[in-house]
């Protein structure tokens, strides 16, 4: 499973961020939506935009438990009041008595008249159960206003939110019960390789269990696509035209792993260009450089797209996370964001990268206060071990070493699970 990564050559490569803009750019969302139940709707995609229906919150009401009082009233009784009162949450709203303090719970309304809420923990009630007040109480304290986070038909969701467990919250807490959504993306996953074998397998020498498989179903149902695995292919021109073409047929993207590089049995690309076309091949990054984006079809606008793939599974994961996945978002009507990068000290030293941007698998080291990346582990394309334990990448510009205590481009690795 060479998937030409190791190689230095950078003629003809695209820059990675010349190569995201383009995947982008290529990535039209797919036609058709439902109308969900909002408990069904979790992980989907918001087709059309939603207003407010209620200002939120829905009336002035108390954001704590403790007591609702008139200024006037506190100053003149020297501080100390009686309970008039009590109002809990689900109260309708009612009117302060004059001369006395209201018992009051965390969301209940706050009664007319009422000027602060003051909270239990810093008042005093005696034998006679009057409440004692501390001797300064502001005007508005720990009252939430009517409207002060969301007025009624204000924009609430724009168009290609993903409906997250907080989203789902906002929705039914406007009291909305049921959302239109775009149609789950289905990507058809192509494997290649006479080697490949699957977990469960006998293995006998020369072969290699279909980890890449595995790994691009479990990233796939993470984004909420529909995956049809068509399984490991033969490495002969004819069988992946067939798998190519079903796959053309069935998915609204075709995801194929290995058999992208330039070797005599890597048969994607010739393949490829014989059913539809190639928009570019081959990315300036390491691990990641076989990097393919195509078309199966009488055109880009009326094919099917292909994503190419390395096979060695560390540079196919590399290529979904920065290239692969922005497209994928694209296709479901989100708006891929920027790739988040900060500066981090390097705790190590290493040679330069030759031609190519190359991203090192690291973890953050706190012990000293402030984060500092050292390597997760072995950095070849093909292991799978520090790929595991990285909390993200330290991105090292071509033809610049690693110096220990100089700081890097990182980039952190959960933000390609959103």
């Amino acid at each position: 499973m060479n998937c030409g990564c190791e190689a230095t050559t950078s003629t003809g490569l695209l820059d990675l961020f010349d190569a995201r803009t383009l995947m982008i750019a290529a990535a039209t969302p797919v036609a058709g939506i439902e109308r969900l139940p909002l408990d069904e709707a979790g992980g989907r995609v918001l087709a059309e935009p939603v207003r407010a229906r209620l200002d939120m919150p829905g009336i002035d009401n108390s954001a704590m438990d403790g007591y609702a009082l008139r200024l006037a009233d506190l100053a003149a009784t020297g501080g100390v009041l009686p309970v008039v009162q009590r109002v809990p949450a689900g109260a309708g709203v009612q009117c302060l008595a004059e001369g006395g303090c209201a018992r009051i719970f965390t969301g209940a309304p706050l009664p007319r008249g009422a000027e602060a809420v003051v909270p239990q923990e810093r008042t005093r009630v005696d034998a006679e159960g009057r409440v004692h007040f501390p001797a300064e109480v502001l005007a508005g304290a720990h009252i939430r206003r009517r409207g002060e986070e969301l007025r009624a038909g204000q924009a609430l969701l724009e168009a290609g939110a993903v409906l997250s467990p907080a989203t789902v919250a906002l929705l039914a807490g406007q009291g909305i019960a049921a959302v239109t959504v775009r149609r789950r993306l289905r990507v058809a996953l192509i494997g290649t390789g006479d080697e490949v074998i699957e977990p469960g397998q006998a293995w006998t020498p020369g072969a290699v269990y279909n980890s890449n498989g595995a790994m691009l179903r479990q990233l796939l149902a993470a984004q909420d696509c529909e995956c049809l695995d068509l399984g490991v292919v033969v490495d002969t021109p004819r069988a992946l035209a067939q798998a190519f073409l079903h796959a053309r047929e069935s998915a609204d993207l075709v995801l194929c792993t290995g058999g992208v590089s330039v070797g005599e049995e890597d048969h994607v690309r010739p393949v490829l260009e014989t059913l539809g076309g190639l928009d570019f091949h081959g990315v300036a990054i390491k691990p990641g450089k076989p990097f393919a984006l195509g078309y199966l079809g009488p055109s880009r606008e009326a094919g099917t797209p292909l994503i190419g793939l390395p096979g060695n599974p560390v540079a196919s994961l590399v290529g979904w996370q920065l290239l692969a996945l922005p497209f994928v978002h694209g296709r479901q009507g989100r708006t891929p964001g920027p790739l988040q990068c900060f500066p981090v000290t390097a705790g190590f030293s290493r040679r330069a990268p030759r031609g190519r941007r190359e991203l090192l698998r690291v973890v953050l080291d706190w012990t000293q206060g402030r984060p500092v990346a050292r390597l997760a582990g072995g950095q070849g394309s093909h292991m799978l071990g520090a790929a595991r334990q990285a909390h993200g990448y330290l991105m090292i510009e071509p033809d610049t070493r690693v110096e220990e205590g100089h700081a890097y481009a990182y980039c952190p690795g959960d933000q390609f699970l959103d």
